[in-house]
Formats: structure tokens, C-alpha cells, sequence
């Protein structure tokens, strides 16, 4: 079932739409990760009257843009035109969904295409990093696995699999969004707040320190590490204070790690916080990179942190600050119409209506540093490392993590 809104945003010339199906790769079945993906690629590939090239050359000869994406809860296929020629090419979102053609040629195509990205991120040692973390943060759940599968399953799929996904694919929710007034949906501007759910989950407080690490060696003179654990879905009212947490930790040259790590000590080539939105428990991790010289002391300076955080709560002047960047980045993700839209199906599919400015600035308002210090005992308390670097070091630093964590 197709349920249908829009955004009466201001006059544009051009228009947008989105549809957001229910379930991503968090669908992909045992032995088969990386099907969604596959089957996400196939349906941009051909539909009802059009072949690849046709399709291809239709959307461009108007100037449109079509996207796809898959997430780990959900697909996101987009058209973008002016508004003279968006009537022409809006009806293609249904037979992209409803009536694809899924040939096997195209099929064998982006199943060559799946492979090949899979191999380029086995060659990053970032990459290898944060699928090891995830891997031991979420064990067998669907988030443990990249969206695009793993070699060995996608090199066993067959055509046969993906028309037999695509049967439960037609059985998903479905949500479409646009800014285009004439697709008979429902306005956004109608729909009224509701009461975010508590989501509890377990902690892995009885977990001890060697299952919450890995490592992986690797040859370069870089160490990558990654710490932190999963937290709460979308859903949850601790999700805000912890997007306060973010900003504090991570956003622009006022942030914590920054000055740390930067500022002071100069240290560190990459670093920053991972904290997608996600319709289960997402994940909450710092993440870093450094020199092999620099390694050692940069895991010091991030358990000292990492105490700090877990014993003493931020202070007034520190969490003003990261509420009013938080607000400035909710603006900042305002300017683009794609990502507004974007953004608003995706929560609605998660169950949650999309609330104004005013009262999303309301709830930032009533949150404090001893709410923000409740959710960092809850969820961190007992964090999960992954690193990529030189053996030697790396068991320097477990011995570190046994003794702090």
C-alpha cells in the first residue's frame, strides 16, 4: 500500500519526489546479504515500456534526475524535474516499484557491480574497521552487515533469488513524499505531533572486555580506532540528548574532539562521531585516526575523555553551546529540498510525525547535562573497540582497554 503526502514548501520551479519502501538490507535472508541491494539496483534498471537505455534517455532528454539508495531499514527511490515537465515523468515511480522488467542481463550486471564494491572496501582500512566494530556491537543482527552484502553470499545469488525477494518487496510499506501539490497526498502541515516512544534495550554491561574488542592488522604507518556502542532508535525520546551529545563531541572547531585532539595535541588525520538515524538501536561511536607513533597516546587521551564524559556532566556554558549548533545543523539540513523530503517520509515510515522548528528547539530546550550524563552511564558505560593497525600496537592498546573498560 502506497500512502501519499506533500510538503507545501515556497515556490520552486522544479519538483521532487520520493518513495521510501519499508525494509532495506535488514531484509536480506540468511545466506543472501547483499539481495536488497541488488534487487534496489535492478529496479532503476527497466520498466514497463522502457528498457535501460530508453529509460535513461527519456529522464535525461527532460533534464531529470532519478536516485536510488538502500539503507538498513528501508529503499529510497527519488525523480527530480522542472515543474513543466514533472507530470511526464512522475508516473515512472510506479512502474519503477510495480511493473520493473528485473531482466537478467541487468541483473548480471549490477551483481558484477555489487562485487566490485565490496572488494574496493575490503581495500580501505577504515572500512574494515567500522564492519568489525558493528560486527561485535550487533552480532547477528541485520545492522551488523554492510548494505551491500558480503562477497561470498552476492557471488551465490541467482536471477531466481531476486525475483523471488522482489514478491516480498511488493508486499512492503510504502511511503511517497514531494513538494508537488498535484499528487493527491496528504499535507505534511496536517499532521500532528506524537509522543515518541521508549525503547528499551539491553546493555552489555556482563559482556567483558575481550568481546568487546577486535582488531585487524594492517601494513600501513596509520591506526585507526573506533569506540562506542549502540544506543536507541529514532523513536526514542533519548535520541535528541544524545544528538546534543554529537554536537558537543563533534560539531565544528568548538567541539571537544577537535580541541582535544587537534587544537592541543594536533594528533590526529580523520576523526569525528558516527550517529546515523535508524528505526532500531543505532549506533553511537568516536572514531579517529593517527600515526603509528601517535597511536598510544591518542587511545589515552580518548579514554580520558571517555571517563570524563561517563563522570562528570557537561557544564552550562558547554551544553548551551552544542544546543545552539545542534539547532544550526537542523537548519543547515533545511536548505535542500531533497533532504527535507528525504528526511520527513523517513520518519513517518518509522511511525513518527514530523514536528516544526518551534517544537523541535522546545524539546532541545528542556534538555539537560544530567539527562545527557543518565543516557552516557546507560550506553557507554561499557563501550565496544575496533581497531585497525599494527599488531604489536594494537595489543598495547588492548592491554590499556582490559585495564580502563
Amino acid at each position: 500500500m502506497l500512502k501519499k503526502y506533500f510538503l507545501n514548501i515556497k515556490k520552486r520551479n522544479f519538483s521532487t519526489a520520493s518513495i521510501w519502501i519499508k525494509g532495506g538490507s535488514d531484509m536480506d535472508s540468511t545466506g543472501k546479504k547483499g539481495i536488497n541491494k541488488i534487487l534496489c539496483s535492478l529496479l532503476t534498471r527497466g520498466c514497463e515500456g522502457f528498457n535501460n537505455f530508453t529509460l535513461s534517455e527519456y529522464i535525461e532528454s527532460y533534464g531529470a534526475e532519478l536516485n536510488q539508495e538502500i539503507f538498513e531499514d528501508g529503499i529510497s527511490i527519488s525523480i527530480k524535474s522542472l515543474n513543466e515537465h514533472f507530470s511526464k515523468l512522475y508516473p515512472l515511480l510506479d512502474l519503477l516499484i510495480n511493473k520493473p522488467t528485473l531482466l537478467e542481463i541487468e541483473f548480471q550486471k549490477v551483481k558484477k557491480s555489487s562485487i566490485n564494491f565490496i572488494k574496493k572496501d575490503k581495500e580501505n582500512p577504515f572500512n574494515i574497521c567500522f564492519e568489525n566494530w558493528r560486527r561485535i556491537v550487533y552480532s547477528n543482527h541485520p545492522y551488523a552487515f554492510n548494505t551491500n552484502g558480503n562477497a561470498n553470499d552476492v557471488s551465490k545469488i541467482t536471477h531466481e533469488d531476486v525475483l523471488l525477494e522482489f514478491k516480498n518487496f511488493k508486499s512492503r510499506d510504502r511511503y511517497l513524499i514531494s513538494n508537488n501539490l498535484g499528487i493527491n497526498g496528504v499535507s505534511i502541515e496536517t499532521l500532528g505531533g506524537k509522543p515518541l516512544e521508549e525503547k528499551s534495550i539491553t546493555i552489555n554491561n556482563d559482556l567483558s572486555p575481550n568481546s568487546r574488542f577486535d582488531f585487524n592488522n594492517n601494513d600501513s604507518n596509520q591506526t585507526i580506532i573506533m569506540m562506542g556502542d549502540q544506543t536507541c532508535s529514532r523513536r526514542s525520546s533519548e535520541y535528541l540528548p544524545l544528538k546534543v551529545l554529537e554536537s558537543y563531541l563533534s560539531y565544528g572547531m568548538s567541539a571537544a574532539l577537535f580541541k582535544l585532539f587537534r587544537e592541543k595535541h594536533g594528533i590526529t588525520y580523520d576523526l569525528g562521531v558516527y550517529y546515523p538515524i535508524r528505526s532500531g538501536n543505532a549506533p553511537f561511536l568516536i572514531y579517529l585516526s593517527v600515526s603509528n607513533k601517535q597511536a598510544l597516546f591518542a587511545f589515552e587521551l580518548l579514554s580520558t575523555l571517555w571517563r570524563n564524559l561517563l563522570f562528570n556532566p557537561l557544564t552550562e556554558a558547554e551544553i548551551l553551546l552544542a544546543k545552539e549548533k545542534l539547532k544550526g545543523s537542523f537548519l543547515l539540513g533545511s536548505q535542500s529540498l531533497d533532504e527535507i523530503l528525504q528526511r520527513k517520509i523517513q520518519l513517518i515510515s518509522y511511525g513518527i510525525s514530523p514536528i516544526s522548528e518551534i517544537d523541535l528547539n522546545s524539546k532541545i530546550k528542556e534538555i539537560t547535562s544530567l539527562d545527557i550524563l543518565k543516557l552516557i552511564k546507560k550506553y557507554f558505560s561499557k563501550p565496544f573497540l575496533s581497531i585497525s593497525g599494527n599488531e604489536k600496537i594494537c595489543l598495547e592498546i588492548f592491554d590499556r582497554w582490559e585495564k580502563n573498560f
